[in-house]
């Protein structure tokens, strides 16, 4: 079975409520947080992850520390390209579909929090790559027209605009990004798509799904 859950922070205890058994993935929708500080610290948390019986998945988020995700080798997982970071834990790479339980997913980290930018920028916690490139933004039109524009399910950590302004609270999120996933709304066909930045679990439409502390069962 394939769950999804949203932003971990570094956190130990988000997994306190999984019920996930051996062969089992877990996907993280940004803000995995668990390679943060690169001493032992980081060491103890992934030896703890690596305990696991199930696989773990995450793409990147706004909250990461990308100096040190860029020292893990690339390799491949479920069909594409993907960093090693433990031997059951992968960072997914931008704009790749990946094959998992026989079901598509489009998977596309990063993302802009506009309101913290500044403040983040003045602590050196900034970095731009949180944001994509336009050869990322380019691999994923690309990978998505090799599959006909058509995958079962899109992980992000950012919402598209358009799923963003379902919640008042946080319409005013919209970015470039934002505007980039806009696109692929009108032109891929997909089941459902699952985003974690909001820290809210919450269906949001028929397809769109904002998911925190929750296990969703894909």
């Amino acid at each position: 079975m394939v769950y999804v859950t949203g932003d971990m922070h570094g956190d130990l205890r988000h997994l306190k409520g999984a019920k996930l058994k051996k062969g089992d993935t877990l996907i993280v929708c940004g803000d995995f947080g668990f390679v943060w500080y690169g001493d032992k610290r980081d060491t103890a948390a992934l030896a703890a992850l690596s305990r696991k019986k199930y696989t773990i998945l995450f793409v990147d988020g706004v909250h990461e520390n990308y100096d040190l995700l860029a020292t893990y080798p690339l390799g491949e997982v479920y069909g594409a390209p993907a960093w090693q970071i433990a031997p059951n834990v992968w960072r997914l790479r931008r704009g790749e579909v990946y094959t998992i339980e026989g079901h598509t997913f489009f998977a596309f980290g990063g993302g802009e929090e506009p309101f913290e930018k500044t403040l983040r920028a003045e602590t050196g916690s900034y970095y731009e790559c949180c944001m994509p490139s336009e050869d990322e933004l380019k691999r994923g039109r690309e990978a998505l027209a090799a599959v006909g524009n058509t995958v079962d399910y899109v992980v992000t950590h950012s919402p598209s605009a358009k799923a963003s302004g379902y919640t008042r609270s946080h319409r005013r999120r919209e970015t470039g990004l934002g505007i980039y996933f806009n696109v692929l709304e009108e032109t891929v066909e997909y089941k459902r798509w699952f985003f974690g930045c909001l820290h809210l679990d919450k269906q949001l439409s028929a397809r769109h799904f904002a998911v925190y502390r929750a296990f969703l069962p894909i």
